[in-house]
């Protein structure tokens, strides 16, 4: 076994890519809950649930990916083990993060009726999400360190990203 720290044997994602990550599981969660929900609470209610489906119930059981990581080529894993985490490392992470999702959900559904609500509803899911902006070497957000996760990179996925990159560039060099 390699006494090196996990971080250090597997590539890390870079934070953009993380936050796409992020965006593109957040926006199909809130989108479904906003369909299935009447009310603010219930929306509330139904967010969490399928929240905690996305985020624990189908990566323990697809190999530690989710929409948006499978969508990036990136997946979750323990930094003492370096497997994917447990189902209650797994919940302990994402009832955090689900948390500060569901307070960023409301205040984006607050919107511009009342600014200074919704920055301080989404200033939750910024400071948890900005402090691994602060960590160069592991590169964990407070829910990372909560339950000792880490996010690498991976072959298995659809490679969004570079796909996108290679249609703009397609796209620019037939502008010319």
């Amino acid at each position: 076994m390699s006494i090196k720290p996990v971080y250090n044997r597997f590539p890390l994602v870079p934070i953009e890519r993380r936050a796409g990550a992020f965006l593109i599981d957040f926006v199909s969660v809130w989108l479904l809950s906003s369909f299935l929900g009447g009310n603010v609470w219930l929306q509330g209610v139904v967010f969490l649930l399928l929240w905690l489906g996305l985020r624990v119930v189908l990566v323990s059981s697809n190999q530690g990916q989710t929409l948006g990581r499978w969508a990036l080529d990136m997946k979750i894993l323990d930094a003492n083990f370096a497997k994917i985490p447990g189902m209650f490392a797994l919940a302990q992470r994402e009832g955090i993060l689900g948390f500060c999702s569901l307070l960023a959900m409301i205040g984006l559904n607050i919107n511009l009726a009342n600014a200074i609500s919704m920055l301080l509803l989404i200033s939750p899911l910024a400071a948890d999400c900005g402090v691994a902006l602060s960590d160069e070497e592991a590169q964990q957000a407070f829910h990372d360190r909560v339950a000792q996760t880490i996010m690498i990179q991976t072959r298995r996925g659809f490679s969004l990203d570079l796909r996108l990159k290679k249609w703009f560039a397609q796209l620019k060099s037939r502008m010319r």
